[in-house]
């Protein structure tokens, strides 16, 4: 049975909508209102504040810790300074993907990892035989991502230290409100962003601070629509819906490799050795058999299937996560796993995984696009990902 987060006192009275979900054994909130659409605009356009307690927390510990964290990622862990932050994935024996994750580096020796899905075994697996302590505090802590052309100004109104100057993928311990944190610049919409984490206890009297900082700057709370929908423009690839933890697969196709979703730069062959190493090398000298794109439908082509149906075109404001068929002529070549439409950049978006050889920037496919329970294609592009990479993302005043 589904519990709240930390926050759930503060959330559950806001989503007027009543449309939770379960993540992770905690209700988290689609949408606060019977539309979303003012919480991916509060993003784009202000700051949303949105609830990512449910992430599996964990911190390592102990003279080893660097030494585990180096052998299961696969970037270099060795060059990550105290105060930064790793995004990297993690992979089986035969370089496909198990997870992808943040490793903060917190104190010479700790590092707190986040994840969506349980980890526990695959460290406690690799930690053997070294001195190192991985424990699970998932419990222990709230996480709140602050995302939005506002979140700096809102934060600088609350906080004891300058978070002005906090550079991309770091983080920095600071009180907020007079509650004690720590403050990453990550975050999964692709905007600029925070993220906040504090202890349990602390959580209500968090939540209370920002919303106060936050009048006045377009802060509203987002719910998990509004953060798929920036997710897409941003082109993150999630779990469980553009590619699978290969442990939880039925087939080996289904399996994919950080060079296949496009992660390939965050795999450091050069550092001496990590968990899947040797595969991953392999697979460097022949290339990836498929590759992870984005696809672009223009307007007009929506427009068009729909007037083979005598109807007006409809556009859902709702992400979907139904995989469909991408094709070149007869032949499928691939498959599009996340799609929507994009209010922002006016088009319909697509994240794609295509076999080697129809990947190139430019590239015409066909997209199935279901209209009237027709089956249709519609004429789509590969386009250079991400779709939206605003300059205020990593900048710093």
């Amino acid at each position: 049975m589904a519990v709240g987060t930390p926050f759930h006192s503060r959330t559950a009275p806001l989503c007027t909508s009543l449309r939770f979900k379960q993540w992770s054994g905690y209700f988290a909130a689609d949408a606060y209102d019977d539309f979303h659409d003012p919480e991916y605009h509060a993003i784009r356009s202000g700051a949303g504040l949105i609830d990512v307690s449910p992430l599996y927390k964990y911190d390592l510990k102990g003279p080893d810790a660097l030494r585990l964290v180096d052998r299961v990622i696969t970037r270099n862990a060795k060059r990550c300074e105290v105060g930064q932050v790793l995004y990297s994935g993690w992979c089986d024996e035969d370089g496909k993907l198990l997870q992808d994750g943040c490793f903060q580096r917190l104190q010479e020796n700790l590092f707190r990892v986040t994840a969506a899905e349980s980890a526990l075994a695959w460290f406690r697996l690799n930690a053997a035989g070294m001195d190192v302590d991985i424990e699970e505090v998932s419990e222990n802590y709230g996480a709140l991502a602050l995302q939005g052309p506002k979140a700096r100004d809102i934060l600088q109104r609350i906080s004891s230290e300058d978070i002005t100057s906090l550079g991309f993928f770091r983080l920095t311990q600071t009180e907020l409100g007079g509650v004690p944190t720590i403050v990453s610049r990550t975050g999964y919409t692709g905007d600029l962003g925070y993220e906040i984490w504090v202890e349990s206890a602390d959580a209500e009297k968090l939540w209370d601070a920002l919303v106060g900082a936050g009048e006045g700057y377009g802060l509203e709370p987002a719910g998990l629509l509004a953060l798929d929908r920036t997710r897409l423009e941003a082109g993150f690839p999630l779990i469980d819906v553009d590619f699978w933890n290969a442990e939880r697969t039925l087939t080996d196709g289904q399996k994919s490799t950080p060079y296949e979703i496009n992660l390939g730069w965050a795999v450091h062959l050069k550092k001496p050795s990590f968990v899947g190493k040797r595969a991953l090398v392999e697979e460097k000298k022949t290339g990836p058999a498929r590759f992870f794109v984005g696809l672009e439908v223009s307007f007009r082509e929506i427009e068009r299937l729909y007037a083979l149906e005598g109807l007006a075109p409809e556009l859902s404001n709702e992400t979907s996560r139904i995989g469909v068929p991408v094709y070149s002529g007869r032949r499928q070549v691939g498959k599009a796993t996340t799609s929507g439409w994009s209010v922002l950049l006016k088009k319909f978006l697509a994240l794609a995984t295509v076999d080697h050889g129809y990947e190139a920037v430019g590239t015409s496919l066909d997209l199935e696009y279901t209209v009237e329970y027709v089956r249709r294609r519609a004429t789509a592009k590969v386009v250079p990902l991400p779709f939206f990479d605003p300059e205020r993302k990593r900048s710093v005043p």
